[in-house]
């Protein structure tokens, strides 16, 4: 790929990154470009348009597409790219068994790439104070949401205040949880009339309905 072919696709990946999240400060991009499939003969091309495919990340391992909108045989095809994202987030000072109930003190801050694996990177550790890792690991690891257990908010039976809201309005009635409320997962409330309603756990207690 020509020279200036691939810094159009490194900007253009470099602004979808930064556009994905915006309201974070700090943060540094840099793009790796891959190779072609070398197996590819393309038709003569005047002007090449790099463009991010819908539905394809911003971040990470992703593709950029490239269409050819000036020539005598217009092709469109991709690039594979790997999206790097640095800024400052947790990483644990030793390696912690899975099961570990953390605290600050296990936690430091380092810049890291946010992007180079799965579940969003922690950037408070006051925020993960008290809550259980799920799973073993390594010094000096991105701790992140997806490697947190599940936090369990209320046991099935309990009763709990269900809020529903949109704009301009809000109602909210209290009912009795007929199964765990557990982060991430949908309960069912019965609430005094006997209907069920179905919500999502948001704080001990508390059940959030969409409307």
């Amino acid at each position: 790929m020509a020279p200036d072919l691939s810094s159009q696709v490194s900007r253009l990946a470099e602004e979808a990154a930064t556009q994905r999240d915006a309201q974070q400060a700090g943060l540094r991009v840099k793009v790796d470009v891959g190779q072609l499939d070398p197996r590819l003969h393309l038709a003569p091309c005047q002007r090449i348009q790099p463009y991010l495919p819908p539905g394809l990340p911003a971040w990470g391992r992703t593709r950029i597409g490239l269409k050819c909108v000036q020539g005598a045989k217009p092709w469109n095809i991709s690039v594979p790219v790997t999206v790097h994202v640095y800024r400052n987030a947790q990483v644990l000072r030793e390696a912690l068994p899975g099961g570990t109930v953390l605290d600050a003190g296990q936690l430091m801050e380092a810049e890291v790439d946010i992007a180079a694996a799965p579940g969003a990177a922690i950037f408070d550790a006051e925020q993960v104070a008290g809550r259980t890792l799920a799973r073993p690991l390594p010094a000096g690891a991105t701790l992140r949401t997806t490697d947190l257990k599940p936090r369990r908010w209320f046991d099935a039976g309990a009763t709990v205040r269900v809020v529903a809201s949109g704009p301009g309005w809000s109602a909210s009635t209290e009912g009795q949880a007929m199964n765990p409320g557990v982060e991430g997962q949908l309960v069912r409330v019965k609430v005094d009339s006997g209907k069920l309603l179905v919500g999502r756990p948001t704080a001990d207690g508390w059940v959030e309905i969409s409307p």
